[in-house]
Order: structure tokens, then sequence, then C-alpha cells
């Protein structure tokens, strides 16, 4: 993450995809780089993800998770055992432009109320997970477009 990003999206753990890949979101059915694209009005999607990278830099938007370490078995949220969360007190020294901290998913909005009472934005959006059927695509991208606006 640039240290002038102004928007950090947190997932809550990598899946077995994205841990294999060693890239953030590499499950080919996740929605999150077509959402981003959306908001961001920038096809991501379309790019390497070395390139997605370096065009999220360009738009200071941050990418991290709330939880370093777990146990899991699979890949859903729900079966994380044994969470170790990541230490936020860098966040406010060492990324001062930081203003809006996004959730992607209800696992990782719990924390929420921690960056809140920090002095942080938050949004808690719609999981870009396929796990996450509930809404449309069109519905999620309205979703994270007001949340991140």
């Amino acid at each position: 993450m640039q240290p002038d990003a102004r928007l950090l999206i947190m997932g809550s753990f990598p899946g077995e995809a994205s841990l294999a890949a060693q890239q953030y979101y590499a499950h080919p059915r996740n929605q999150f780089w077509q959402l981003l694209s959306g908001v961001l009005e920038d096809d991501l999607a379309a790019l390497d993800y070395e390139a997605r990278l370096a065009r999220l830099a360009r738009h200071r938007v941050g990418l991290w998770d709330v939880i370093i370490a777990c146990e899991r078995q699979g890949s859903l949220d729900s079966a994380i055992r044994r969470a170790q969360a990541a230490d936020f007190s860098v966040l406010h020294n060492g990324f001062p432009d930081l203003r809006i901290i996004a959730f992607n998913g209800k696992t990782s909005g719990k924390f929420a109320p921690q960056f809140e009472a920090a002095g942080f934005r938050t949004a808690i959006l719609p999981s870009s997970s396929p796990a996450y059927a509930q809404l449309s695509f069109e519905e999620k991208l309205v979703r994270w477009r007001a949340l991140l606006s």
C-alpha cells in the first residue's frame, strides 16, 4: 500500500486461490476486480495483477486484510478459527492521507467500530466473494459506488 493512499479496502483473509497465487482476490469468480473497476471507472479487471496494483496506487487505493493468520478449512470466512488480527496501529502514522476504510464483507466489517473510534470513516461493502450470492453483481456495484463516494 502506498503512503498516500486515501482509501483502504480490507478483506478478511485470503481464500485458497488467492493464497496459491499470492494475489488479492485471485479466485476467478470473485467479483472484486470487476466491482472496483466499476467504482473507479477504470478497467482493472482487464489488466494483469501487477498492473492492477500499479493502477490502484495511482487511484490512491490500498488493499489489506484484517486477519494476518488463522486456521481454516477451505476458503469460507465462516470456517475461520483462531484468527490473529493485523496490527492496525501503523495506519495513522504511516498513511496520513487515509480517509476511508472499506470492509469487503461482514467478517472484515466486524472490525469497523475500532477504526471509527480511531477517527476513520468506514463503510461495510457487500462481499465480492462468489459465496455471497444474495445480491446480483449490479446490486453490489450500486452499493459499492454509494459507500465509496
